[in-house]
């Protein structure tokens, strides 16, 4: 009996897993298994895996290796908000939801058609690719511009927007034959703390959430997604003592009651700071099934898990009922997709990308292209974009170098929006500037002046070209606004030093800054970072390819 149950309770979870095909390829070794663990842990019965890292052609090996180690059906799973080039090189990778969020204000049924397709570009890709589940829409309402987590993931910024887009997404995605997944249950939106790091309150009444952020959900959920993802949240209006993902009231009572939810409930990840750092990962399993989920995600330990969840189910702490269901849920969800993909690796990749979701693509970044001016100075080609995907004209041209291609981010040491052949690195350097990275933990660029935060007898002599990558993270713990950018743009100004402004990321921290830039000095804004946004833009500011440049235009 112990040993079937076993196998039962280990179909309900979602381990952690590089989708590289080696060990020493891992990015991240404390969440991702090696292969060894993973292989014996599939082969005795773990029902899910969640993959980072890797290119497409590797997830595709990779998808069919874990299928074969495999004791029964799979679901594989990945954080593709953004497509799922975002996750797997090779794949397309697409401006942050964000973007189409800002659309949706002047142009509805538009800003809704692009979320339909940018949800069918993810699944169909994600399904060739071997994946059959998308932990997306993000379904929180980003209100809260401070959010350091949820911030650009979110498809709106109010109810109406996120919730029309977030439902248009998982038609699209779902129509592709994969599952889609609203996240974060209750609400992440208006949050300024990080749950990976810590656990937020959202001190918000049911009356409120039921105006805020509840909405999404219940589109979602009224176009048919598969699964709802938990939030690490403390609300004390609704449960005083746990948080939403160990909550009954929350998880049982407000959504499954009350909002009529039947699919299945993941939590988020239990490895995360607000849950580990409460509970071991035995009884973070065990309260979290106990409170309504079905599925556990990345536990910090599969193995005490699945001890915990037998013990509480063989003391009768946790009904077999439970089980019962959850694993139906399970059942019902897999029987909604088809046949793993059959065609041959080969196949698969060339096709992955097709000529529309390029189009897609570029069509996304062209819409959410800002140049400098305020918003009733704009240029006429700005403005039409708003009806019509028509080239932008240029700005004023940068002077020329030499100068400073002064480089902000986050680190350089894990970066995939920049490689060596970046635009951002290359299109400057062939104009005479030469990069000088700035990153965001790093105090070496600053100095103690709050007027003069920027240390500039520490750069190299000339114009400066600043590039912002900034936009909340999870795990960064801020959304990049307590940074003096505004203190840095006026002591460059004053200086004379001031060549031209590219933010990539952050719509919030290009309004903060769009007008205090002059408008003879070129500036720019992108939601996406990647690189075929930062070809597009510095475009617009007048650099060429540059020789060596990979194909970021396409």
């Amino acid at each position: 009996m112990t040993s079937d149950l076993r196998r039962q309770v280990a179909q309900l979870l979602v381990v952690r897993g590089s989708g590289h095909w080696s060990d020493g390829q891992r990015r991240y070794p404390r969440w991702e298994l090696p292969n060894a663990k993973l292989h014996r842990l599939l082969d005795a019965g773990v029902g899910g895996v969640i993959l980072l890292g890797g290119s497409a052609a590797e997830l595709r090996l990779r998808t069919d290796q874990l299928r074969r180690w495999a004791d029964g059906p799979l679901l594989l799973c990945a954080d593709v908000e953004e497509g799922v080039g975002q996750r797997f090189e090779g794949a397309s990778w697409l401006v942050p939801p964000l973007a189409v969020g800002r659309l949706h204000g002047r142009d509805p049924q538009r800003a809704a058609a692009l979320a339909e397709r940018y949800g069918r570009c993810t699944g169909r890709q994600a399904r060739l690719l071997g994946l059959n589940w998308v932990l997306g829409p993000v379904c929180d309402v980003n209100n809260n511009p401070a959010n350091p987590v949820i911030n650009v993931r979110a498809w709106g910024e109010d109810p109406a927007t996120a919730g029309a887009l977030a439902a248009a997404f998982v038609r699209g995605c779902q129509g592709a034959g994969v599952l889609a997944c609203a996240k974060h249950f209750p609400g992440h939106g208006d949050t300024s703390t990080d749950s990976h790091l810590e656990l937020p309150l959202l001190p918000h009444s049911r009356a409120r959430l039921e105006v805020v952020e509840l909405p999404p959900f219940r589109a979602a959920i009224a176009a048919g997604v598969a699964a709802v993802m938990t939030a690490h949240l403390q609300l004390p209006a609704l449960d005083p003592e746990r948080p939403a993902t160990l909550s009954a009231a929350v998880l049982e009572g407000l959504l499954r009651r009350d909002l009529g939810f039947s699919g299945l409930v993941v939590t988020d990840a239990l490895v995360m700071e607000a849950i580990a750092g409460r509970h071991g990962p035995s009884e973070a399993a065990v309260l979290a099934f106990a409170a309504g989920a079905d599925l556990i995600l990345m536990p910090g330990d599969a193995n005490a898990a699945i001890d915990g969840l037998v013990a509480a189910l063989e003391s009768g702490r946790l009904p077999m009922e439970r089980l019962e269901r959850s694993l139906g849920r399970r059942a019902a969800a897999l029987a909604r997709l088809g046949p793993a993909p059959l065609e041959p690796v080969d196949v698969a990749l060339d096709g992955l990308v097709s000529a529309e979701e390029q189009a897609l693509s570029r069509e996304l970044l062209e819409l959410s292209l800002e140049l400098g001016g305020t918003p009733d100075t704009l240029p006429a080609a700005t403005k039409a974009l708003i009806s019509t995907p028509v080239p932008l004209a240029p700005s004023p041209a940068l002077p020329a170098g030499p100068g400073v291609n002064l480089i902000r981010l986050d680190t350089a040491l894990t970066c995939p929006f920049l490689p060596a052949m970046a635009p951002a690195l290359l299109r400057p350097t062939a104009a005479g500037y030469g990069a000088c990275l700035l990153e965001g933990r790093s105090p070496s660029p600053w100095s103690r002046d709050p007027q003069a935060p920027l240390a500039l007898e520490r750069l190299p002599a000339g114009p400066v070209l600043l590039q912002l990558f900034v936009r909340g993270n999870p795990f960064r713990g801020s959304a990049g606004g307590d940074e003096p950018w505004p203190a840095a743009l006026a002591q460059l100004l004053a200086a004379g030093r001031l060549a031209g402004l590219a933010i990539y990321g952050s719509p919030y921290l290009w309004e903060q800054l769009r007008p205090l830039v002059p408008a003879g000095i070129p500036a720019a804004f992108s939601p996406g970072q990647m690189p075929q946004a930062q070809a597009l833009l510095l475009e617009r500011l007048g650099l060429a390819a540059a020789a060596l440049e990979g194909g970021f235009t396409d």
